[in-house]
């Protein structure tokens, strides 16, 4: 009730600077947060964008008509324009900004023509509105298909969806609209749909910054438990999932397997080439046995040039069918500066109560690999 009896252009007024500051918030959020989370700047501009419609929409009347109702109109469609691109390069998802600038600004001839040479406030209404429609179910859409499951997501995709209904509705609305009506009749229906829109853009603002602090969390966890060279599991975070796996493997009696793999001559390479060329030969070994194990393996690098893979599930013989397989490719990978990897293989047995004990198996086959000649698989007894 409080809110009916609000005058529109108040309501416009608070939606303006609870935006314009939480416009402030994402400023300062892109500033301390690392690059390689994208699409922060387009959600900081979009609400100071829209505050600045917002001030000349509620102009009108004090202001010439061109800037209240055109301009202030494109503008609005823009600073949403810019919430659905940031949201499509947060996402990694191609931005359609050529489509939606080319709609932006196939609109402007139409609303200056019905606010100067035969003004229709429902023509107008049924352009903007029907852009706004679209423009927000087209934001909604990316966010239900391309970000993760979480109340961050979903918040914002249902206000987005929330605004989608309301513009739908006001569009339906402009067709039996009177050629006198103006944007600020204070009725209970234009008052409702102010209030609708207020409501959904604080809680797409709100969602966006939500959805930003949830992806650095995942960062700094990511980072946590990956090598940041090779993107490897880290040490501490692989002999943890080891842990979990022969706890498994003891309570069902199931089988796991060590692959302990090391770079035969590292140390030439990089005396020989530098620490660079040795950086790339780690990263392409990694992507290439990464690209040989199954989705339920796991692989870290262990210290150097010295990596484990945990193979769940998997016998002796299989797995040293894989440390076979992942020697040939290495062997036979041709990039420069080349190496070859030793391997030893080690399968649980009911002596192995810790991953140390494993863990040692698998190092001592390697030592076997590596004394054998190197660019072999040994398996521990």
């Amino acid at each position: 009730m409080i809110m009916l009896s609000l005058d529109p252009r108040t309501i416009y007024l608070l939606t303006g600077l609870m935006g314009a500051l939480m416009s402030v918030v994402l400023f300062f959020l892109r500033r301390s947060f690392p690059p390689t989370i994208k699409g922060l700047t387009e959600w900081a501009a979009a609400p100071a964008i829209i505050f600045v419609s917002i001030l000349l929409l509620g102009a009108r009347g004090a202001i010439p008509d061109f800037f209240s109702m055109v301009i202030a109109n494109l503008v609005l469609l823009a600073g949403l324009a810019l919430f659905y691109f940031g949201s499509q390069r947060f996402f990694g998802v191609p931005r359609s900004i050529r489509l939606w600038s080319g709609l932006i600004l196939a609109a402007a001839p139409v609303l200056f023509w019905y606010t100067h040479v035969e003004p229709q406030y429902g023509i107008r209404l049924l352009v903007v509105s029907g852009l706004l429609t679209a423009l927000s179910a087209s934001h909604a859409r990316v966010l239900l298909r391309h970000g993760p499951a979480g109340v961050a997501t979903y918040l914002t995709a249902s206000a987005l969806l929330i605004q989608a209904g309301a513009q739908a509705l006001r569009f339906v609305s402009a067709l039996d609209m009177p050629a006198d009506a103006t944007l600020f009749n204070l009725s209970p229906v234009q008052t409702a749909y102010i209030t609708t829109y207020t409501f959904s853009m604080l809680m797409v603002t709100i969602g966006v910054v939500l959805m930003a602090t949830d992806k650095l969390r995942t960062e700094f966890e990511h980072l946590a438990s990956h090598d940041s060279l090779t993107g490897a599991l880290t040490r501490r975070a692989l002999i943890d999932a080891c842990e979990r796996e022969l706890e498994r493997c003891q309570r069902k009696n199931h089988l796991m397997s060590l692959l302990m793999m090391d770079l035969d001559h590292f140390k030439a390479i990089n005396d020989s080439h530098g620490h660079l060329a040795g950086d790339r030969v780690l990263v392409d070994f990694v992507a290439r046995v990464t690209a040989l194990l199954r989705r339920p393996d796991r692989f870290g690098r262990f210290g150097g040039e010295e990596f484990v893979a945990l193979l769940p599930e998997t016998s002796r013989e299989d797995a040293r069918i894989v440390a076979e397989r992942i020697r040939a490719d290495i062997a036979s990978a041709g990039v420069q500066p080349w190496c070859t990897v030793s391997i030893g293989v080690a399968t649980s047995s009911a002596d192995d109560a810790t991953v140390d004990a494993l863990l040692a198996r698998a190092d001592a086959a390697l030592y076997q690999a590596k004394a054998a000649g190197r660019n072999c698989v040994r398996t521990a007894a």
